[in-house]
């Protein structure tokens, strides 16, 4: 077990990685069933992602660069993705630009870890977009940028990619 990942944490992270290589394996899009994470109730490190971009290149990364900070910070990391702008496609049910379902599904499996994925209310207005058009797991907010906004005032880093 990695430094400050709990063994609960830890058991579910590994059920998830082996439901993704059955759902690869098999070419059926992997269910995660370990949907009840939360973080602790004060972690140390708090950290919010902009994700403005429907590149594949760029979500990889940042999608990478989130789960490399669970892997490290387990449960002592609280980290939310705040899509807005072209970035919310990442999100959405039946995107409207090339968004890979393995993507999505590498989304899916952070939030199985707690990572908060935040879509912005202007932008699905923009679209035409209801939460209905949304994954489950998204949560939306009002303003994107104002979400971020209140994010820092209460702690959060700012990742800007």
């Amino acid at each position: 077990m990695r430094p400050g990942m709990s063994y609960k944490r830890t058991r579910r992270l590994a059920l998830v990685l082996i439901s993704l290589l059955v759902g690869f394996s098999t070419g059926r899009q992997a269910q995660a069933h370990h949907t009840d994470t939360h973080f602790e109730e004060s972690s140390t490190h708090r950290i919010v992602y902009q994700l403005n971009k429907a590149d594949p290149v760029y979500l990889q990364h940042v999608l990478f660069s989130a789960g490399e900070l669970l892997r490290k910070y387990g449960d002592d990391v609280e980290i939310v993705i705040a899509a807005f702008g072209p970035g919310l496609h990442l999100l959405g049910k039946h995107p409207e630009l090339p968004i890979t379902a393995e993507l999505q599904q590498h989304a899916s499996s952070l939030h199985a870890y707690g990572v908060a994925f935040h879509a912005c209310g202007n932008t699905m207005k923009s679209l035409g977009w209801t939460e209905k058009d949304l994954l489950e797991f998204a949560k939306v907010v009002p303003i994107g940028a104002d979400d971020i906004m209140q994010l820092q005032e209460q702690g959060f880093t700012y990742i800007s990619w």
